[in-house]
């Protein structure tokens, strides 16, 4: 006799071989694939993706997860276009990554207008769970206040007072110019100016003229990804640290260091919320990553794309569904605990809460090998690292 799929399903539920659900979950990895940011977010958030779902054993446990990936191309119309399409007609349940804090706005819009989850890690303006903030959009990694909390404050304690920014001009930018700005003026600094530049930059040049000319103790780089790196490069080659100024680079990467190389960021204070040798977690993860992308190891966006996947599918296995409401309400009830970011919580805003930390980048004689690039400085608690409720000027409305 020959037994159906359901009758076979049945059986083994009651002599406990299969799990009592199954769910069919789909999530995409909306990125740059193609840009400034591809070496940051790109392929390997989606490899990120997947080794969470791998770790997390998602198949045994009744979660059947597709994952889906595109390249946004920076750019806000694009990157909605994509979110609007993945939720209308192709079926996904929740959209991850999207670096880029234009896309990621505009995709947090649609994600609430379509009742859908939307957990970003690659974009770090504050607006994002402030005053755009949405019930839907969960900021998993760094933001620009985070940021401009940990770099600047430890450049102020050093006496280096007097700012000149070079800023990427959107909203990413433009936040982290803010966030930094108001650090150095609350802790009795100035700012003397800034040069912002169209998105993406190639050519510097006149920017960094431009802030050599201000005679500011401190060059503040409000960009990201291979802006950071060109804008590194060329403000060696004008000799401007030789000078006695200093050069802030207020969001690097991991990439970004091995992209400079340890003659030109050694010394660079970095503020991240992940570092690949860290601790035994991150070290295994570190390396089980690098083994699917070319040697590289992770940054921290794609730590937070594989911590946040892994959080969302613990969700939907603890609530046994997928709704969106279901999900992101047992996610912001819960805390939050992964071997490569710790134990956390998230805000209702959606601000994840955990640990950040300060690195130095070291010199090439300290270095004992490929990606071994930074030395711990300090680590700042979750508490100080990031705005509370009030101050994120989020209303939930």
């Amino acid at each position: 006799m020959r037994l159906t799929k359901a009758l076979l399903l049945s059986a083994a539920i009651a002599l406990g071989t299969a799990p009592a659900l199954a769910t069919d979950v789909k999530i995409g990895v909306l990125n740059d694939r193609s840009g400034v940011y591809a070496d940051l977010s790109g392929e390997g958030s989606v490899i990120a993706a997947k080794m969470a779902i791998a770790d997390f054993d998602a198949a045994k446990k009744g979660i059947n997860v597709t994952v889906v990936s595109a390249d946004h191309q920076n750019k806000p119309d694009i990157a909605s276009s994509i979110a609007r399409q993945w939720y209308d007609q192709d079926g996904v349940d929740a959209i991850f990554d999207v670096p880029t804090s234009s896309a990621a706005l505009a995709v947090s819009q649609v994600t609430k207008e379509k009742n859908k989850v939307f957990i970003d890690s690659g974009a770090g303006s504050t607006a994002i769970v402030g005053k755009s903030c949405s019930p839907n959009t969960i900021l998993w990694t760094y933001d620009t206040y985070a940021l401009a909390n940990g770099t600047a404050r430890t450049l102020l304690k050093q006496g280096k007072k007097s700012w000149f920014f070079i800023t990427a001009d959107y909203a990413f930018g433009q936040a982290l110019e803010n966030d930094t700005s108001e650090i150095v003026k609350n802790l009795g600094g100035t700012v003397v100016g800034d040069a912002k530049y169209p998105f993406p930059g190639s050519d510097f040049s006149s920017y960094l003229l431009k802030a050599q000319g201000s005679k500011a103790d401190v060059i503040g780089l409000a960009n990201a990804g291979g802006d950071t790196v060109n804008t590194m490069k060329q403000a060696a080659e004008f000799g401007i640290t030789q000078g006695g100024q200093s050069i802030a680079a207020l969001l690097v990467f991991i990439t970004d260091v091995n992209a400079m190389g340890l003659d030109t960021a050694k010394g660079l204070l970095v503020t991240s919320a992940f570092y690949w040798d860290q601790n035994d977690g991150t070290r295994d993860f570190g390396k089980r990553f690098a083994a699917q992308d070319n040697g590289k190891m992770p940054t921290m966006v794609q730590a937070g794309v594989y911590a946040s996947v892994l959080d969302y599918l613990k969700a939907v296995e603890a609530t046994k569904s997928k709704d969106s409401r279901t999900v992101l309400d047992w996610m912001k009830a819960n805390p939050t605990d992964d071997p490569l970011f710790g134990k956390g919580s998230i805000l209702p805003n959606g601000r994840v809460l955990h640990d950040m930390y300060l690195y130095q980048v070291k010199s090439p004689a300290e270095s004992k090998g490929p990606w071994d690039y930074y030395k711990l400085v300090a680590t700042i608690p979750a508490k100080d690292a990031f705005q509370t409720m009030a101050q994120s000027g989020c209303t939930l409305n």
